[in-house]
């Protein structure tokens, strides 16, 4: 994980949430409750409760991004600057009460929808923020725990529409259901498609940011290794998360817009990935993290949209299948 410069507003607690990569934080969860409802039931999920699981799934994604500008301030003075804790128009103490609250929001929203999302969330928030308050500084492994922590983002999710059968404790809402697996396949293949691609998301981005961690002893990948191999080993996460996600849609047996999006997208991304191969330099590992944003937000999007006709227009779903 890492701070972005492209986030600047005039209000320095909304650019603390990277408003620039906020398509694939709101997709994400809505992608994930809409799948999960549609595989489960064959409908729309409840209106209330998809609010509130992306309103708990962007809350939970943001306090992670605040919890690192807390945590990374004398970096950020080096890489990123004019970042609302550097440039002193917040007090850490602000962002660590601010985090706390977006955390606290994502909690109340997975205890009413389902005990079992909570304690997904929990596990989450542990992992997340061992990358920003320790493995950054300890180990070039560091982002190992944030592909993790967002693998569980809509697994999370999922639970809330489509219970483990776990834990039975009721919701706001009532007992969630359980339809049969504990965590039917294509949830796991969307779990795992995350955490591939935000190892890459991840890794392009901290690559930009070589500078400032190596002046502050941070041995993260690209100072231990260097951006020509960074870039070899992000080419490799996206070529395997781009696999995934046919893995999901295949798993899943959803229409043609889905994988129409995902080959699309995912191809232009590999791209990418492979220019960045040719100029492994900062700047280009910076330009393709928010790529990567802009990928999962079309992929995400594309799954929302061919739910919708699935669930709209049932011949549509029987097209491929």
């Amino acid at each position: 994980m890492v701070s972005t410069s492209g986030s600047k507003t005039r209000n320095p607690y909304l650019e603390m949430l990277r408003p620039e990569i906020a398509d694939m934080d709101f997709a994400l969860p809505a992608a994930s409750a809409l799948l999960a409802a549609y595989l489960a039931t064959g409908s729309f999920p409840m209106l209330i409760p998809f609010i509130i699981a992306v309103i708990g799934g962007y809350a939970a994604i943001t306090s992670s991004y605040v919890y690192n500008d807390y945590c990374d301030v004398d970096i950020d003075e080096i890489n990123l600057p004019n970042r609302p804790l550097v440039s002193n128009r917040l007090k850490r103490s602000q962002a660590l009460k601010y985090a706390l609250l977006l955390f606290i929001i994502a909690s109340v929203a997975a205890l009413v929808l389902n005990v079992e999302s909570f304690v997904v969330l929990l596990i989450a928030v542990g992992t997340i923020s061992v990358y920003s308050a320790v493995a950054k500084r300890a180990t070039f492994l560091s982002f190992v725990p944030v592909g993790i922590a967002y693998g569980l983002v809509p697994i999370g999710i999922w639970l809330a529409f489509d219970s483990a059968g776990i834990i039975g404790y009721p919701g706001l809402f009532g007992t969630v259901p359980s339809y049969g697996d504990i965590l039917p396949v294509p949830a796991i293949f969307l779990g795992l498609m995350m955490c591939f691609t935000d190892w890459g998301f991840t890794l392009s981005g901290v690559a930009r940011d070589v500078e400032g961690d190596r002046a502050r002893g941070a041995p993260t990948f690209p100072v231990t290794f260097g951006i020509p191999a960074t870039a070899k080993f992000v080419t490799f996460m996206w070529v395997v998360g781009v696999i995934a996600s046919i893995a999901i849609g295949l798993t899943a047996k959803i229409g043609p817009v889905y994988f129409a999006g995902a080959l699309l997208a995912g191809g232009w991304m590999l791209t990418q990935s492979f220019d960045f191969i040719k100029n492994p330099t900062e700047g280009r590992g910076g330009r393709l993290f928010l790529q990567g944003s802009r990928y999962r937000g079309i992929m995400f999007g594309s799954l929302i949209l061919d739910v919708i006709l699935c669930i709209l227009v049932p011949a549509y779903s029987g097209i491929l299948w």
